[in-house]
């Protein structure tokens, strides 16, 4: 009862140290970081802590909530819709008709039937598809090549975009739960590490969409947050940040970063009473009984696969609500920063450490890890000199400490991690 505040706070003293002593930039930046990981933490505890499902592809789900802002709040990309839009529908029609077919044929016919009609119908619909999709898309890509050569999005609020990025990830959710959640649970783990990697790739590529490599920049901001600039030439702020001895472009960062704050610890707050008064719930007391022992549960008339499916659906639609919350932050799109190592690993340490199947825990784990994981990169050149300090310049072994100074982070997530479940195996703030 006593531990989960006094780690709160201690994470507390560690964000007001470092805005005293260091920079309140830094400090709020890190806090803000921290609120959305938390979101996504949270999303991967309730598949893991809740139901104990290995969900390997969390960044895939990121990426697709992260597509929401660019497909719902950036302006539409003029005369893009009217040169392929039309084709890219009619080929994902083509592209669904073919599958569908090929589901009832699988069903309805025979063996001998099957085996010849379904590689037919799919090959047939592959070839229809591209001859629709093909010239569609390069179509769109060249309109407006240098600042667009996508579709554009809706120009609708971007606060639209968070709950859209939540359905995203849900249908690739459904897709990759109806194909994998009725096998082993390590069938699971590889179809969404395949599924995640297959997103990202299809979001560096496919420039028509969120123009791949080439990024999306300028993603407007939710309200109440405004433009730093806009501030700074307000005449009312600059006189109270003169007022407050602060130059306007630094109480304007300042200022942004705050009205993101109250927004993100509005959704989180949100997020974790739902999620308290579902685990509370007899359907989450339902989600533990299968976790801890399927075969009683199933023995006890409930359906385990059914009940798998619905919280991966819930815990990725969380995790496409903070990849979209993380867009907006932001700004841009970036697909080519999508990489396994920030948004699967470091979400499942941050899990881990802070206590799986503990709400409270996933937060305080996303903060205190992000934390870490942010300082690490100035403590390591850091802790690199003092070793360094008294070796001759020039010499192999200085110049390679040096250069895995970089790798400073990887060495302290891996250190937290065996500290953490050495000498408090479930976590900073365990499971009741």
């Amino acid at each position: 009862m006593k531990r989960a505040p006094i780690l709160f706070a201690a994470m507390a003293l560690l964000l007001l140290v470092e805005g005293y002593f260091g920079s309140w930039n830094t400090a709020l930046g890190i806090f803000n970081m921290g609120l959305i990981s938390a979101v996504l933490a949270l999303g991967v505890n309730m598949q893991w802590g809740y139901a104990g499902l290995f969900n390997s592809g969390v960044v895939g789900f990121v990426a697709l909530g992260g597509l929401a802002p660019v497909l719902i709040s950036m302006p539409p990309n003029p005369g893009a819709f009217s040169a392929g839009g039309l084709g890219l529908i009619l080929s994902f029609v083509v592209a669904a008709a073919a599958l569908w077919a090929a589901v009832i044929v699988n069903r309805r016919a025979s063996l001998q039937v099957r085996v010849v009609a379904i590689p037919l119908i799919l090959f047939a619909g592959f070839l229809a598809y591209r001859a629709l999709f093909g010239p569609a898309s390069s179509a769109i890509e060249a309109i407006n090549t240098a600042a667009a050569g996508n579709l554009g999005g809706l120009g609708l609020p971007v606060a639209v975009s968070w709950p859209v990025g939540a359905l995203f990830a849900a249908g690739a959710a459904w897709v990759v739960g109806k194909t994998a959640l009725g096998l082993r649970s390590d069938y699971l783990a590889i179809a969404t590490l395949g599924i995640g990697e297959i997103i990202v790739s299809v979001l560096r590529n496919e420039e028509w969409l969120a123009r791949g490599v080439l990024n999306v920049n300028g993603i407007p901001r939710p309200w109440p947050v405004p433009r730093e600039v806009d501030l700074q030439s307000t005449a009312s702020f600059v006189e109270r940040a003169a007022g407050l001895g602060i130059d306007p472009v630094t109480a304007s960062t300042l200022t942004v970063k705050l009205l993101y704050s109250g927004l993100f610890l509005i959704v989180l707050m949100l997020l974790i009473w739902l999620a308290q008064k579902a685990l509370g719930s007899p359907w989450g007391r339902m989600m533990r009984a299968i976790r801890d022992n399927e075969i009683a549960a199933a023995a006890m008339g409930k359906n385990v696969t059914l009940r798998h499916l619905q919280i991966f659906i819930i815990g990725s639609a969380v995790c496409g609500l903070g990849g979209a919350m993380m867009i907006t932050l932001d700004g841009q799109m970036t697909p080519g920063s999508y990489i396994p190592l920030r948004y699967t690993f470091l979400i499942w340490v941050m899990v881990i450490v802070g206590g799986s199947g503990n709400n409270y825990g996933s937060v305080l784990g996303a903060m205190l890890i992000w934390y870490l994981y942010t300082k690490a990169e100035t403590w390591g050149p850091q802790l690199m000199g003092y070793v360094t300090a008294g070796m001759a310049d020039g010499s192999v072994l200085k110049a390679h400490l040096q250069d895995s100074a970089e790798q400073m982070r990887l060495l302290t997530m891996g250190l937290v991690m065996l500290l953490v479940l050495r000498f408090s195996p479930r976590g900073l703030i365990p499971e009741k």
